[in-house]
């Protein structure tokens, strides 16, 4: 287990950014085209052809992609999806291959990276096709976690967002995965240290096992939210896979039940203006998973894994090097172990 996303079978992960724009991409490419569903609980999403989701709806998935850029990042998945023709991938349609990039999006664009497509009179084309192309080529089994991908111009409140992932496996042998952009309008640490709200879940000190203070301090559930003049430009996004087998609405009720794992490592989370939203994939390699039982233990698990891997986003990130730029989790509290 490398835990990450990729120890789910037939899950490959691939990241592109510019670092000059302080943006980018983050892909989820599948061996075959998987049942899919989508909890969007953010109050201003962003996101690309996700109604095709819902479980009344017809079609499997080729790939999940997150991408800074808020609207303009929805170009992303049109290079994912060029990528995906070229590798056969996709239903058939006369002869034509029509392969699906569902998409979420985050707000990036005002954390000091050089966004020209912004600026002139003229229009000018973001880079997010070639980012979805480049993101989409480099998937693999290993990736960057923490600046890297979507997760390269994440930020929260108090520190350096970024790219997290982890994974476990259930009592019936089910692997379950996450993947996470941290962009959040909140905080994943409480109060005035370096604690993550989601230290209860921690494996092999993934995230610094700092675990939490041996006494709980008052200003802990005080809220802490990015300030002035950008209070509520977030929206963290994120995805879990399983090789369970599992209808699209079974993948929803997981993409439910994963969502909470925000809740227990993010606060505030699910904002007016946030876009938070959870995919979850079932590649249905171990069998079926739909039992009950079964569906509740892996949901409960995603959650878990979820939480995880907000805070390894977090942990593992570095500051942009920008004037006024947050610092990153290790510089502010890496040396530092009350």
């Amino acid at each position: 287990m490398r835990n990450l996303i990729t120890d789910v079978p037939g899950v490959l992960v691939g990241n592109a950014q510019d670092r000059r724009a302080a943006t980018g991409v983050t892909v989820a490419m599948f061996e075959r085209s998987v049942a899919a569903g989508v909890i969007t609980l953010g109050g201003a999403p962003g996101s690309r052809a996700v109604t095709l989701l819902e479980p009344e709806m017809g079609g499997l998935v080729d790939a999940i992609v997150l991408s800074g850029g808020s609207i303009y990042g929805l170009d992303a998945a049109g290079g994912v999806t060029a990528v995906l023709r070229a590798q056969g991938k996709g239903a058939q349609f006369g002869g034509i291959a029509i392969p699906v990039a569902v998409q979420a999006i985050l707000f990036d664009l005002r954390n000091g990276g050089e966004k020209g497509w912004l600026a002139g009179p003229q229009p000018r084309q973001p880079p997010y096709w070639d980012l979805g192309r480049d993101a989409a080529l480099a998937a693999a089994e290993s990736f960057e976690l923490g600046s890297a991908g979507a997760g390269l111009g994440a930020t929260t409140a108090t520190v350096k967002g970024g790219l997290g992932s982890a994974s476990a496996r259930t009592r019936q042998g089910f692997t379950i995965g996450a993947l996470v952009a941290v962009n959040a309008v909140g905080a994943a640490t409480f109060g005035s240290g370096g604690h993550f709200w989601a230290a209860p879940y921690e494996r092999d000190g993934e995230f610094g096992g700092r675990g939490w203070p041996s006494t709980f301090p008052a200003e802990a559930l005080a809220l802490t939210m990015k300030g002035q003049p950008l209070p509520a430009t977030a929206t963290t996004i994120g995805m879990v896979a399983t090789d369970a087998q599992l209808t699209k609405a079974e993948c929803k009720r997981l993409a439910i039940m994963a969502n909470d794992g925000l809740s227990k490592a993010l606060r505030p989370v699910h904002a007016p203006n946030d876009g938070d939203t959870v995919f979850a994939a079932a590649t249905g390699a171990a069998g079926p998973g739909g039992d009950p039982p079964v569906l509740t233990e892996l949901g409960t698990v995603a959650a878990d894994c979820l939480a995880r891997a907000v805070a390894r986003g977090v942990y593992e990130a570095t500051a942009l090097p920008y004037k006024d730029a947050l610092p990153d989790w290790k510089a502010r509290f890496g040396g530092v172990r009350a």
